[in-house]
């Protein structure tokens, strides 16, 4: 399918559909390499185990963190 095929089909998507194909373009260009996002998690994984286990940072359970998310959006 060329470029000039796509454009006229997207053209005659509804209003509606036409920007969640933006959005979902957009985003696909601002993304990074899933290879990238993939180390990037994992440095961060383990730089979080490295704090919970030297103690810098206590464990907050999740039932507590969700009831403090859903005060703060009441």
């Amino acid at each position: 399918m060329n470029f000039q095929k796509i454009e006229d089909e997207a053209l005659h998507l509804s209003r509606e559909e036409r920007a969640q194909l933006i959005q979902r373009l957009v985003l696909s260009l601002e993304a990074p390499p899933e290879e990238e996002l993939r180390s990037d998690w994992l440095l961060e994984a383990r730089r979080r185990a490295e704090e919970l286990d030297s103690g810098a940072v206590q464990a907050v359970p999740g039932e507590e963190v969700m009831k403090k998310a859903r005060a703060l959006t009441r």
